[in-house]
C-alpha cells in the first residue's frame, strides 16, 4: 500500500481487551470449514494466504472472549462466512456493477435462514449459500424463535442493503452524514453482531428486546463498530476499491475538510458514541429490567449481554490493530486511554485526563471529546430573536378551503376537552399555535371533518410536547409522568378493551380521538396508529430523563429520538392510512422508503428547532434543541451551530430529492409493483411534500415562536391555575378532586 493517507487518532478504551484460550481451535476449524465450503482455492475471491492474513480466528477470540471452543468456532465460522460474502459481492457485482444480477444474488440467500429447522432448503449455488445454509442449521437450534426472527431481519439488512452501496457507487454519489449513520448499522452488519454477542453470552428476555435501552446498546454498539472500521480501512476502501460508503470520506465531503481532520472528527463521534453506551448501561438499562419486572436470572442475561458488547468494542480494535486487512502502521501503542504496558491490555485511570480535557488544559494530541460538557449546559441564556435563515423548499403550498371552520372547531373542541383549563394552555395561548393551519397544509385536499380530526391530532401532541416538560419537569417527576404515559397507552383499545375513565385533558382527548379515528379499523389496522402514539409519549419521558438529570443528549441519540417527540410516526401513519392492499409492507420497510421518510421527518424537525430555539433556549430552559446540541457537541456559538443544523436541513430536502428520482423508482421495479400501487406511492410522495410545505408556511405564519410575542407571555403555569397528575389509589379509596392530584 502507498503511505497512510492520515495519521490514526487516539482511541478512547476504557476497558481491557481479552483473548479467548480457544483462539487456536477456532483458526484451525474455521480454515477447514471455509475450505469445505468452497471459500479458498479456486474461488476466485479468497487464497488461503488471504484467510491467513485477516486472521478471523484471532478477531472472534478478542471479541468473545468467555465462551466456549465449540461456540468460538461457530461465530468465526459465521464471521469468515460474512467476510467471504462482502469481499465475494465486491468482486462479483460492485466491481462489474451489476446491480441486476447482485439483486438476483440476494433474493436467495433468505431461502436459506427458514425460521422452522426443519424446512426445506434450495441446493446451495455458490460458496456463499453454501456457507449460510450450514451455519443456520447449526446456530438456529439452540435459540429461541425471537431470537432467529431478529437475527434472521439483521442478517436480511446486512445483505440486501449491500444494494444501496452498489446503488450510489453507481451514482457516484457520497451520503450525507445523518443517512449515512443510519445507513451504516445495516450495511456493517454491527446489529448482526449483536445477535452473535447474545449467543456467546446470553440471550435478552423478550420482554425488553425491543425496549429503548436495548436498542440503543445496540445502536450505540454498531455506531463505534462501524466508525473504528472506517478510521482502519479508509485506504483499503476508498484508495483500493473506490468505496463511497466510509465516513471519513463523508465528513471529508460534507464539511470540506482535510482527511486528517475529518478523521479526528470520526473519532469524536465514535467516542462520543461509547460515552452514550456507557450512559445507557448505567442508567437506563437496570430501569427497564426494574419496570419489566425481570427475575434475576433474566437481569443476568441482559447484563451479560451488555459486558459482551463492551468486550466486542476492546477487542475489535485489537484486532484492527493486528490484521493485514487494515492500515495500521504507526497506530499509537500508549494511547492515554490505555496501559502503557501494551495496546489495550488494561484500562488507565483516565480521572486526571477526563479532568484536564473539561478545563481545556489537556495537550493537543490526548484531548478527546469533553465526556463533561453535556452536563455543563447554564439554562436559560439570553440568546435573542431566532435567526431565521433560507429555506430550501421546492415544493409549492396549497391550503385547505376549510381552514376557518377547523379554527373555530379546535377552540370548541379544547374547551371541551379541557386542554384550557390545566393552567399550560389558555385560549392565547392556542391561538398562538394555529394548529389548523398547519393541518391545512398537511393535507389541503382533506374534507372539512378530516380537517378537524387533524387539528385535533396536532393539539393533543403540541399540547402533551408542552404539559410533559412544563408539569413534570419542574417538579422532577419521572413517576408520575411515566404513570400517565401508561394511562394514556390504556386510552387506545386494540379491540374493544375498557379504557380507564379520563382524569385529565389529554386523557379525555386521546380517547376522543381513538373512537373518531379508529372506529371503522380492525385491530390490526388500530395496532400501528397505537404503537405510534406510545413512541411519541414514551420519547416524552426519554426527554423529561434528560431534563431531570440536565443532560444535553448526543447528536445521534437526539436527531433519531427527535423523529418521535416530533410525532412523525404519527402523523405519516395517518398519511397511510388510506393507501389499502395495493402496496405490500414490505415496500414502506424498503431502505429507499425509510430514507424518503426520515429525510421528510429530519427536515421538519430541524426547522422547528431552528424557528422555536429562542422559545426553548431562553424562555424554557430546554436542552432539546438540534442547535444547542450541536453547539454542545462541537463547543461552537449559536451562528456556528445554525449553519450546521441549516446545512443539514439542505442536505435532507436534497436527499429528499434524490430518493424520488432515482431511488423509488427502482424499489417500484424490484418490487414489481402495479400501475395503481405506483400511482398510490406518487401520492404517498405528494403527501410528504404536502406535509414538508405545510410544516414550513406554518412555523413561518404563527406567533408562537416570536421574539415580541415571546416577551409578553408568562413562561410556566398560568397565575391562576396549577396543573395536575394522576394518582392511582387502591379501589375504594376516596379520590381527589376529579381524580388528580394538584
Amino acid at each position: 500500500m502507498t503511505r497512510q493517507p492520515f495519521r490514526l487518532p487516539h482511541f478512547y478504551l476504557p476497558h481491557p481487551a481479552r483473548l479467548n484460550p480457544h483462539l487456536d481451535e477456532a483458526r484451525t476449524h474455521s480454515t477447514a470449514w471455509a475450505r469445505e465450503m468452497g471459500m479458498l482455492e479456486g474461488s476466485g475471491v479468497w487464497e488461503q494466504s488471504d484467510l491467513d492474513a485477516h486472521d478471523y480466528g484471532l478477531l472472534c477470540a478478542y471479541t468473545h472472549p468467555d465462551c466456549d471452543g465449540p461456540a468460538l468456532s461457530l461465530i468465526t465460522d459465521w464471521y469468515v462466512w460474512v467476510f467471504f460474502f462482502d469481499d465475494h459481492f465486491l468482486e462479483k457485482y460492485k466491481r462489474t456493477q451489476d446491480r441486476v444480477a447482485g439483486k438476483a444474488h440476494l433474493d436467495r440467500l433468505p431461502l436459506f435462514m427458514p425460521l422452522n429447522p426443519a424446512a426445506e432448503t434450495p441446493e446451495p449455488e455458490n460458496p456463499v449459500e453454501a456457507g449460510l445454509a450450514d451455519l443456520w442449521r447449526r446456530t438456529v437450534p439452540a435459540m429461541s424463535d425471537g431470537w432467529r426472527r431478529r437475527f434472521a431481519v439483521a442478517t436480511e439488512h446486512l445483505l440486501n442493503e449491500s444494494l444501496w452501496e452498489l446503488s450510489n457507487i453507481n451514482e457516484g454519489r457520497i451520503a450525507n452524514p445523518v443517512e449515512y449513520i443510519e445507513m451504516r448499522r445495516k450495511v456493517g452488519g454491527a446489529p448482526w453482531s449483536a445477535g452473535l454477542v447474545e449467543y456467546a453470552t446470553a440471550e435478552v428476555p423478550v420482554s425488553v428486546a425491543g425496549t429503548r435501552p436495548l436498542r440503543v446498546l445496540m445502536e450505540t454498539f454498531s455506531d463505534a463498530v462501524h466508525l473504528r472500521n472506517d478510521l482502519f480501512s479508509y485506504q483499503r476502501e476508498v484508495e483500493d476499491e473506490g468505496e463511497l460508503s466510509n465516513g471519513v470520506l463523508v465528513l471529508e465531503t460534507f464539511f470540506g475538510c482535510t482527511t486528517q481532520e475529518a478523521a479526528d472528527l470520526v473519532n469524536d463521534v465514535l467516542t462520543s458514541r461509547l460515552t452514550q453506551f456507557e450512559h445507557t448501561a448505567f442508567t437506563e438499562v437496570p430501569a427497564v429490567a426494574l419496570e419489566n419486572a425481570l427475575t434475576p436470572a433474566e437481569t443476568a442475561a441482559v447484563a451479560a449481554y451488555a459486558k459482551g458488547l463492551q468486550d466486542w468494542q476492546s477487542g475489535g480494535h485489537e484486532w484492527h490493530m493486528r490484521s493485514s486487512r487494515y492500515m495500521n502502521e504507526g497506530a499509537s501503542t500508549d494511547s492515554p486511554w490505555q496501559s502503557p504496558t501494551g495496546p489495550g491490555t488494561a484500562a488507565a485511570d483516565i480521572g486526571a485526563l477526563l479532568a484536564a480535557g473539561a478545563l481545556g488544559t489537556a495537550p493537543a494530541a490526548f484531548r478527546q471529546p469533553d465526556r463533561l460538557r453535556a452536563y455543563g449546559h447554564v439554562p436559560y441564556p439570553k440568546v435573542g430573536p431566532s435567526l431565521i435563515p433560507d429555506m430550501r423548499m421546492p415544493y409549492p403550498l396549497e391550503l385547505s378551503p376549510h381552514l376557518d371552520g377547523s379554527r373555530r372547531h379546535l377552540l370548541q373542541w379544547s374547551h371541551r376537552m379541557g386542554i384550557l383549563a390545566e393552567g399550560v394552555w389558555d385560549e392565547d395561548k392556542l391561538a398562538s399555535c394555529d394548529l389548523p393551519l398547519c393541518a391545512a397544509g398537511l393535507d389541503p385536499d382533506a374534507t372539512q371533518e378530516q380537517l378537524d380530526l387533524a387539528s385535533d391530532w396536532l393539539a393533543f401532541g403540541t399540547y402533551g410536547d408542552d404539559y410533559y416538560p412544563l408539569v413534570y419537569g419542574h417538579r422532577r417527576d419521572l413517576a408520575a409522568a411515566r404513570l400517565t404515559t401508561a394511562r394514556l397507552s390504556a386510552c387506545m383499545p386494540l379491540d374493544g378493551e375498557p379504557v380507564p375513565p379520563p382524569v385529565n385533558a389529554m386523557e379525555r382527548s386521546l380517547i376522543d380521538l381513538w373512537e373518531r379515528t379508529t372506529g371503522a379499523m380492525t385491530p390490526e389496522q388500530r395496532r400501528p396508529l397505537k404503537d405510534a402514539v406510545d413512541v411519541m409519549t414514551e420519547s416524552w419521558v426519554w426527554e423529561l430523563s434528560n431534563q431531570i438529570q440536565h443532560r444535553v443528549p448526543d447528536p445521534v441519540d437526539y436527531l433519531e429520538m427527535r423523529r418521535a417527540t416530533f410525532g412523525s410516526d404519527l402523523t405519516l401513519g395517518l398519511c397511510r392510512a388510506g393507501h389499502g392492499p395495493a402496496v405490500p409492507p414490505e415496500v414502506y420497510r424498503s431502505g429507499p422508503v425509510r430514507s424518503l421518510e426520515n429525510a421528510a421527518i429530519d427536515y421538519a424537525c430541524l426547522l422547528n428547532d431552528v424557528f422555536s430555539y429562542q422559545k426553548e433556549i431562553e424562555y424554557e430552559g430546554e436542552i432539546h434543541n438540534a442547535i444547542l446540541v450541536v453547539q454542545n457537541f462541537f463547543g461552537i456559538d449559536y451562528p456556528s451551530g445554525l449553519r450546521v443544523v441549516h446545512d443539514l436541513m439542505t442536505q435532507r430536502m436534497l436527499q429528499f430529492e434524490h430518493v424520488v428520482a432515482h431511488e423509488l423508482p427502482v424499489v417500484y421495479d424490484d418490487f414489481q409493483l402495479s400501475g395503481e400501487a405506483r400511482a398510490v406511492m406518487d401520492t404517498y410522495v405528494t403527501d410528504l411534500q404536502n406535509w414538508m410545505a405545510g410544516i414550513l408556511n406554518w412555523h413561518r405564519s404563527v406567533p408562537r415562536y416570536r421574539a415580541e410575542y415571546l416577551a409578553g407571555r408568562t413562561h410556566g403555569f398560568l397565575p391562576d391555575h396549577l396543573p395536575a397528575l394522576p394518582v392511582p389509589r387502591a379501589p375504594g379509596a376516596a379520590a381527589t378532586v376529579g381524580g388528580l392530584l394538584g
